[in-house]
């Protein structure tokens, strides 16, 4: 009876270090394919993500079948991020700070998409509920901090968070923009977004 406890004792604490190898072999792939997609684009091979990862072509196609696999799962850890800088945002950081560390990281993580683009359609393709539940969910997050600033009294009153959406995407999307040039035009929407000064009268000369 002792005997057959301890084997499953072993047994359950082998499954349970397995998971854990398991779990992180899946994330140093999504490290992997993340930085081989910006370094070569989307057309970079399984095999050059695998040996970036540290990992066998098998343990990939083991997490994933199949390449368009890999391509999702990059996009919803990217988005599962993006997300989280929201929440982050908003109980680490005062609401100005907040709703600009927001859009820089929201601004990254467009440029991010851009090296993959091609293969990030076929998954839309191949999911049809991907893409707009994604879109849900990042517009929802710049809602919450949007709104944070507005009620403290740092943002304009008359936008919501789809209307701001609206604004930066095209700049995520568009392949011609540099970096530099992101960072302008998202000043020019912090700036946008400060709430409109009144009026001053000139008086008579």
């Amino acid at each position: 009876m002792t005997a057959q406890r301890g084997a499953n004792i072993d047994e359950e604490s082998g499954s349970r270090s397995m998971r854990a190898d398991a779990r992180r072999n899946y994330e140093r792939l999504l490290d992997a394919a993340r930085k081989v997609f910006a370094d070569q684009g989307g057309s970079a091979s399984m095999e050059a993500i695998a040996k970036q990862a540290g990992v066998g072509v098998g343990t990939l196609y083991r997490h994933f079948p199949k390449r368009i696999d890999l391509v999702e799962a990059v996009y919803r850890g990217d988005v599962d991020q993006l997300v989280g800088s929201a929440e982050r945002g908003l109980t680490e950081l005062d609401p100005w700070s907040a709703i600009e560390a927001w859009l820089h990281a929201y601004v990254d993580y467009g440029r991010a998409k851009r090296t993959f683009l091609n293969e990030l359609h076929e998954a839309f393709e191949k999911n049809p509920d991907l893409k707009p539940a994604s879109r849900e969910r990042i517009w929802a997050a710049c809602d919450r901090v949007l709104t944070r600033a507005q009620d403290a009294g740092l943002a304009r009153s008359d936008i919501d968070g789809e209307d701001l959406m609206q604004l930066v995407s095209p700049m995520c999307t568009n392949s011609t923009l540099t970096a530099e040039q992101g960072e302008r035009l998202l000043a020019m929407v912090l700036d946008g977004l400060r709430p409109p000064q009144p009026a001053t009268r000139r008086g008579r000369a």
